[in-house]
């Protein structure tokens, strides 16, 4: 899996800190991202990330690209609806030398399991190609193409989205490939605005777990705001 913070929105936690203060502010926004003291900037992002007013985290966005995942993640990750998506075609793009996957480690551990998902997969690799060859449409042989085929996909979402997705994907109790994007993900965003990012995660790091009789149990140690 690799992951890249592509590009986002310059100075986040000022453009932050410059929407929210301009509901209260006699000047307008350019003003407000110039001038900014840097100590207002952090005591307003302070209320807003204790408040819960979070529209205004909806004006500072991130683009990520997503190399060498599956598309048993990508159906999960296209689910987080408030995001954009661009992803590899399996209709226009064939792949005519065969094709990479991706194998949990539960397969890859047993020797038996392993052999039987190679196998599977080496069948459906020749198919697929074999249909290509007779001239199927590779928009057509693609229904050959198994969840484990890798993929390529560019995300881009604003922060609320992502401490959402952060919260649900961070968790535990997530799929173990999209645990490890999520995880990947806050780690490139972090650096770029920490403040907004400080207790990002599972809901266990800010309090009370909220997945209820579903907890893992192993609670993620807690962050405490300033």
């Amino acid at each position: 899996m690799r992951v890249e913070l592509l590009y986002h929105t310059p100075d986040p936690e000022r453009a932050i800190a410059t929407a929210a203060r301009l509901c209260y502010a006699p000047v307008g926004a350019s003003e407000l991202m110039k001038t900014m003291p840097p100590e207002r900037v952090q005591s307003v992002l302070s209320t807003i990330m204790k408040s819960g007013h979070f529209s205004t985290l909806e004006h500072v966005s991130y683009t990520f690209a997503i190399d060498g995942v599956s598309r048993a993640l990508t159906h999960q990750l296209v689910r987080h609806r408030l995001a954009s998506f661009n992803q590899q075609s399996q209709r226009y793009v064939k792949f005519k030398d065969g094709f990479a996957t991706v194998k949990p480690d539960t397969v890859a551990e047993n020797e038996e399991a392993s052999a039987l998902f190679d196998e599977a997969i080496e069948e459906a690799v020749t198919a697929y190609t074999k249909l290509l060859e007779a001239g199927i449409p590779a928009e057509d042989a693609r229904y050959l193409l198994p969840n484990a085929a890798e993929t390529k996909i560019v995300v881009t979402m604003n922060v609320r989205e992502l401490l959402h997705f952060f919260e649900l994907r961070c968790c535990n109790r997530a799929q173990w490939e999209i645990r490890e994007l999520a995880q990947k993900m806050l780690e490139l965003v972090r650096p770029t605005a920490p403040y907004v990012f400080l207790d990002a995660g599972p809901s266990c790091v800010r309090g009370k777990c909220i997945e209820g009789k579903m907890t893992c149990g192993k609670p993620y140690p807690k962050v405490v705001r300033s």
